[in-house]
């Protein structure tokens, strides 16, 4: 009697070490709610946690938004008969005097062939001097030398002309249809008509995004607004290089989800909801619909926002919390922007971890009847 109750003590000692083991060891997709929470400031970590609310949301829910700078929204509208340096020009002047300043006698007009416009952008003609040329049209010049010429004889008379040079020329490259070197003409003036010029974007429109390099500076705006909001289109400049490339944004999904992945945008904006719902949602067997979380480095004027302090300084490290099971929480959710390298992780439900230590236990009474007939 007291052998078995030797052995029986013996068992059940070997199954109780064997299973704090197994549950000390158990496998998870992440930590837990408490893990995270025990991150926190308040619990000495360096994380702010947040619970998602109204006004959380209206704070932390805000998208960076792409648009033009001052320079390029006020430049005017050019055509294709802008001159630009180095253009050759041709002009013709008529005198209506016998004794012309330029028109010989004899003559009704005088021809004044491949008169280039210098590296200033100027061109010199006899009784008028220095005009200037790069950034006019034909007929500014004309009017120009023509007001010069009208002071030292009469109604004077002028045609101008292109004889040589490329005019105003844009480059499009990247997700267009027909990539290429495009003219300024005047049905194609503006940002948005030489894109449809080009034949418009090859890419997916809800996240093609469309950047201006002019001289040394550069903006961007998204296609799709381009054509929502006829005031952000812009007048070209020659030698505008446009580039339209697929938006390169993604958000990584992890835990207890249908998918693990790293995911690009689908369009410009993307909820926590459409984030979940894109990785297969949440996973029915293992998911904690009350511990959904949203990590984030948010800079520090929306940090300061956020946790109501004036001594946050630099970016800072935000966890944000969903629950979906209170009764707004999957508005909550709804309402709540995901932005680029956001990390979405759900944690995995208490009964999960339990239903694992019961398995290893049980796995582990298996193994110990096996050692304990050995044993024997």
């Amino acid at each position: 009697m007291i052998t078995l109750t030797l052995r029986f003590a013996k068992g059940a000692a070997l199954v109780v070490t064997l299973g704090l083991t197994a549950a000390c060891g158990l496998p998870s997709s992440g930590p837990n709610k408490s893990d995270i929470f025990s991150g926190s400031v308040m619990e000495q970590g360096d994380a702010f946690v947040l619970t998602v609310d109204d006004r959380v949301n209206r704070i932390a829910s805000i998208t960076p938004a792409l648009g033009f700078a001052a320079g390029f929204r006020n430049a005017g509208i050019v055509g294709s008969d802008t001159i630009n340096a180095g253009d050759v020009l041709g002009l013709t002047i008529w005198e209506n005097v016998d004794d012309g300043l330029l028109v010989p006698t004899g003559q009704n007009a005088t021809v004044l062939e491949e008169v280039q416009v210098d590296g200033s952008g100027f061109i010199f003609v006899p009784y008028a001097g220095r005009i200037r040329a790069a950034g006019n049209s034909p007929e500014t010049i004309r009017r120009i030398i023509s007001e010069k010429l009208g002071e030292q004889t009469p109604e004077p008379q002028v045609q101008v002309r292109r004889l040589a040079g490329d005019g105003a020329t844009v480059s499009i490259v990247g997700g267009v249809n027909a990539q290429g070197v495009y003219p300024i003409e005047r049905p194609t003036r503006t940002l948005a008509s030489m894109l449809a010029a080009a034949g418009g974007v090859g890419v997916s429109p809800e996240i093609a995004k469309v950047t201006v390099v002019r001289g040394n500076h550069s903006g961007s705006i998204w296609f799709e607004d381009l054509y929502d909001h006829p005031g952000h289109d812009i007048a070209l400049r020659g030698g505008d290089r446009i580039f339209v490339e697929e938006s390169t944004r993604y958000f990584t999904a992890l835990g207890a989800t249908g998918a693990q992945d790293r995911v690009q945008f689908e369009s410009q904006a993307i909820s926590a909801i459409e984030a979940i719902a894109q990785v297969g949602g949440l996973n029915t067997n293992l998911a904690d619909p009350t511990g959904v979380f949203v990590f984030r480095n948010e800079p520090e004027a929306i940090a300061r926002q956020l946790l109501g302090r004036d001594d946050i300084i630099g970016t800072q490290r935000i966890v944000y919390v969903l629950d979906l099971t209170r009764p707004n929480g999957v508005f909550m959710a709804r309402d709540f922007a995901i932005r680029d390298q956001d990390t979405v992780y759900v944690t995995e439900a208490p009964f999960t971890q339990f239903n694992k230590t019961i398995s290893a236990i049980t796995g582990t009474l298996s193994a110990a009847a096996g050692v304990n007939n050995i044993v024997q």
